[in-house]
């Protein structure tokens, strides 16, 4: 089985670079899809030049742009809940499979069980408008110690807790493999144990978060062969900086994914 792949296309659109040269270069490559992040103002003409070159978009966010005002705070529920069920719509005109949700940052006097119930709390919220428009939402993993320090859902366990409360098959995990090797490594026994609740992959080198190259830790190929040999149907999107040349670190990216 192999690997549905896509690329988060801020990370490659080089200075001078416009969506249609990325997008056509990358359908080029194999590419099936594309996301975004956040959806701004160019979205309309973003998703244009994806149909254009034959890219689906794989995923983008939920809900607001700060980690730090997200589902950890009870009294953000119901605006997240607004946001969701608008980005809910343009998915579903989009055909976009997958919403990506954040916990947010540790709360003062909030242990971790209790901000366990909390996200779960919001989730259970949205769970019904996602199942209905058959999309995930994907609460992410982020790591803690480098780049988003504070950030409460930052190892799987405490993920996998949350949807296991929530108890949809809408509501999984986005499980950033760079990020989750700096908080725990253990990485392919982890997504093996925890596939089930797994609903989008992002990729990045450790350290520098940048290129799938032999100058980094982790083996891709491996993960990449494990992800697939494990019956994954969803999306592995690539989300670094490249070191050099956009896009030949696609291109370098795709092919060691494809033949894992």
């Amino acid at each position: 089985m192999s690997l549905k792949q896509s690329f988060c296309y801020p990370c490659f659109l080089t200075k001078g670079m416009t969506f249609d040269t990325l997008f056509a270069a990358a359908a080029r490559i194999g590419y099936p899809a594309m996301e975004l992040w956040f959806r701004g103002a160019e979205f309309a003409e973003l998703a244009a030049a994806a149909k254009r070159h034959g890219l689906a978009i794989a995923s983008m966010c939920g809900h607001g742009t700060s980690t730090e005002d997200a589902l950890i705070c009870r009294a953000n529920h119901a605006r997240i809940e607004e946001e969701v069920r608008v980005s809910l719509e343009v998915a579903l005109r989009h055909g976009i499979p997958n919403l990506i949700c954040f916990s947010g940052n540790r709360q003062p006097g909030l242990g971790d069980a209790e901000a366990i119930e909390v996200c779960a709390e919001g989730l259970r919220r949205l769970a019904p408008h996602a199942e209905k428009a058959g999309v995930n939402l994907n609460l992410e993993l982020l790591n803690s110690k480098v780049n988003h320090p504070g950030y409460q859902c930052d190892r799987t366990a405490w993920g996998v807790a949350v949807c296991e409360r929530v108890n949809s098959p809408r509501v999984k995990l986005l499980y950033d493999i760079y990020h989750m090797q700096i908080m725990e490594g253990d990485v392919i026994r982890t997504i093996r144990d925890n596939l089930r609740w797994i609903g989008h992959f992002h990729t990045a080198g450790n350290p520098g978060r940048h290129d799938l190259d032999d100058e980094q830790e982790l083996n891709y190929r491996g993960i990449c062969r494990a992800i697939a040999g494990a019956g994954f149907d969803g999306y592995l999107a690539h989300e670094f900086t490249p070191k050099r040349d956009a896009i030949e670190a696609l291109r370098a990216a795709f092919h060691l994914c494809a033949g894992a």
